[in-house]
């Protein structure tokens, strides 16, 4: 790991971040190997910090940048609690891309994800991505309200009949009315967490972080039930816009915490009594926007009470109500098999062992640093060591455990590349 330092006046820069960067091609799961990743301020475009290469995972090191003190992002203010950085990204065969306004938070992990674009021609266009402010930071339109319970009884109205966990979501991303705007297919659970690392800080407490990812998940789930938009004659699932929705900025960082989370509570959502939709978990940020009159969870408030020691259902409760409570998806889609319910580590064998470790070695023709095992149904040593590089690369605690999150993302990256072998063959 690299030390690096600001390029500019860093009086208030005492603290510092992590930043890690994996580059994969556009059609598919595909790892970049040797792409260059040209690392600079991004109120210093000009003056590179560190020139940085991807291993065969992909990814580059990671790297140690200076960021505004950890009390910025404890309490409202003026001050910016995050630094930014800009990346540019060449790599042989495909599109240069330029993202700026990667936000670095004081003591947490960023990961910026980069896809890039192969060449159809010989001359190449950059692209450029611009990662808008957090939205603790800078000014949004508020909420407009709704109730949290949508009528699912009127004539014609499509509504799903039972809570599943969608593959994918199309994100339009603007207010509903602009037909301008772009829709994104992006997986269900790349959304959250992009949605967490937008609208709440990954320096708070892990309840608080729960608390907000929770509410995340049940407004989303509400709007994949209902149909909410596709019903109104829109061909999306939602949008970027916070009048309507939650804040998604398309390439932004995400945070390896809030990845974590969301990984291992992603299937959940927020429930009332007798009542079978997720709950539309509206909320605001508590000190631009108030609505603490309205019964919604304020961000900062969560915060304060998270600092206190509440629990996540305990932060839940004292906004929205003692009736609520949390609840857990009938179906996750887009997977070959659910989880066991129960953790495989060593010693353990069977079917979901064997399962496990065919998906795993079709993953490592593609992730060549995860070595290959044998399929034979028996969790022992190699199968550890497999499983322990799949979650370095992927950005899980490194256990050699297959627990809840562990399995569905060898799940999901198995889907994602075999579905890419049999579009390009």
């Amino acid at each position: 790991m690299s030390r690096l330092y600001m390029q500019q006046d860093t009086e208030n820069l005492v603290d510092q971040g992590h930043l890690l960067i994996n580059i994969r091609s556009e059609t598919g799961e595909i790892p970049i190997e040797g792409a260059t990743v040209r690392l600079s301020y991004t109120g210093q475009p000009n003056s590179t910090l560190e020139t940085l290469s991807t291993d065969v995972s992909g990814q580059t090191e990671e790297v140690l940048l200076d960021t505004p003190p950890l009390e910025y992002s404890m309490e409202p203010g003026q001050n910016q609690p995050y630094a930014e950085y800009t990346i540019e990204v060449t790599a042989e065969g495909y599109e240069p891309v330029n993202i700026s306004g990667i936000e670095l938070l004081p003591n947490e992990q960023a990961i910026q994800n980069v896809t890039l674009i192969p060449l159809e021609e010989t001359s190449a266009n950059e692209e450029r991505i611009v990662i808008g402010p957090h939205t603790l930071y800078g000014e949004y339109p508020p909420k407009i309200p709704e109730d949290e319970i949508k009528p699912v009884n009127e004539s014609g109205e499509i509504v799903l009949s039972r809570v599943v966990i969608p593959e994918y979501v199309i994100v339009h991303d603007g207010p509903p009315g602009d037909n301008s705007a772009n829709d994104y297919y992006i997986r269900f659970k790349d959304y959250i967490k992009n949605v967490a690392s937008s609208e709440i800080y990954a320096t708070w407490s892990n309840a608080t972080i729960r608390a907000n990812v929770l509410a995340i998940l049940s407004f989303t789930l509400n709007r994949v039930y209902t149909e909410w938009y596709r019903n109104k004659g829109y061909d999306f699932t939602i949008t970027s816009s916070t009048a309507y929705d939650h804040k998604w900025i398309r390439g932004r960082n995400i945070y390896e915490n809030i990845s974590y989370i969301v990984d291992e509570i992603f299937a959940y959502y927020l429930s009332r009594p007798n009542v079978k939709q997720p709950i539309l978990t509206q909320y605001c940020d508590g000190q631009q926007v108030q609505c603490l009159d309205r019964g919604w969870m304020t961000q900062w408030g969560s915060k304060y009470l998270g600092d206190q020691g509440y629990s996540p259902i305990e932060i839940i409760r004292y906004f929205y109500g003692d009736d609520m409570y949390i609840n857990t998806a009938e179906q996750i889609s887009g997977i070959p098999s659910s989880w066991p319910g129960y953790n495989l580590s060593i010693g353990s064998s069977g079917a979901k062992v064997r399962q496990m470790q065919e998906q795993l070695n079709r993953i490592s023709q593609t992730y060549t640093a995860i070595p290959k095992v044998s399929a034979d149904g028996i969790y022992g040593p190699a199968t550890a060591e497999a499983v322990r590089a799949f979650q370095r690369i992927f950005g899980l605690p490194v256990t050699g455990v297959v627990d809840y999150p562990t399995w569905y993302e060898i799940s999901g990256i198995y889907v994602a590349i075999t579905r890419i072998g049999e579009l390009y063959p």
